[in-house]
């Protein structure tokens, strides 16, 4: 057994059981976004966190454990990403990565947005020409230190 079989194994009874991750998210009281990337092995839970995944998943302890391991953080199988929606994420860097990277710099200095001290939000958001997908990420700004 390894963290790979425990997500398969929460992927299973998610879709057999009809869940929502923002159902499950409130179960573990967190937020949809890191409950699912727990779920999906990218986050470390707590023991009472694993323990409420084992209730509503029907995990055994050491599965349980399992979610308690720190991952091997990063998920993609390839460099370029081939799921269609995951690869839009890939083309929004690559079309607007530097202008990012330069607006962040130029409000902030020298330094990086945090993908450890970080919020991520999607909801859904109503447009009559078709509803859109509202992301909005949140990270600290870490400066360069000169030495």
């Amino acid at each position: 057994m390894n963290r790979n079989d425990v997500t398969e194994k929460i992927i299973t009874a998610k879709v057999a059981k009809g869940l929502k991750w923002e159902a499950v998210a409130a179960q573990v009281g967190q937020s949809k976004e890191w409950t699912t990337a727990l779920c999906l092995g990218q986050m470390t839970a707590t023991a009472e966190q694993a323990a409420v995944l084992g209730d509503i998943f029907g995990l055994t302890d050491e599965e349980q454990k399992w979610l308690q391991i720190v991952p091997y953080k990063g998920s993609l199988p390839t460099a370029v990403p081939t799921d269609p929606l995951i690869y839009r994420w890939y083309e929004i860097v690559n079309v607007y990565g530097s202008t990012i990277k330069e607006l962040i710099h130029e409000e902030f200095g020298d330094g990086i947005m945090s993908a450890i001290d970080f919020k991520l939000d999607i909801d859904r958001e109503a447009d009559p020409k078709g509803d859109r997908v509202h992301v909005v990420m949140s990270g600290k700004f870490l400066p360069y230190k000169t030495y």
